[in-house]
């Protein structure tokens, strides 16, 4: 017998999954956000496949939208909470956003920390 948890880094989910509403690819590249706009907000994801642990602050997790099975990487996160659901082997959690890149470090960010070309999403590229 033995069991499956996966340790990830980075917390890359759906706007079906919880992603910010509030963050916008297409506005942030007019008019760029930046993390104190959201530093009191807790969001929230659900029904993340698989159960999955996240580093614990102050350690960072990355934050990436999945649009379409392509990663675009936001900045920074701390998880606060997780729920595993045993079950249906699912994770849910709580974060807060430490680190919002910017348009020209989200054009670079999949290069440096992915590199994997089936999930890179280009935002000069009308989507």
């Amino acid at each position: 017998m033995g069991s499956y948890i996966e340790m990830n880094d980075t917390l890359q989910i759906t706007k079906e999954q919880g992603f910010p509403k509030e963050l916008d690819w297409k506005q942030h590249k007019k008019t760029p956000y930046n993390a104190e706009q959201f530093k009191d907000i807790i969001f929230e994801f659900k029904n993340k496949p698989n159960v999955r642990n996240y580093h614990m602050p102050p350690v960072r997790n990355f934050l990436v939208e999945n649009i379409n099975g392509k990663w675009l990487y936001w900045g920074l996160v701390h998880i606060l909470e997780i729920k595993h659901d045993y079950i249906n082997k699912t994770t849910s959690g709580k974060f807060k956003i430490v680190y919002i890149n910017t348009p020209e470090e989200m054009k670079i960010a999949h290069s440096i920390i992915d590199r994997n070309k089936d999930t890179y999403f280009d935002i000069d590229i009308e989507q």
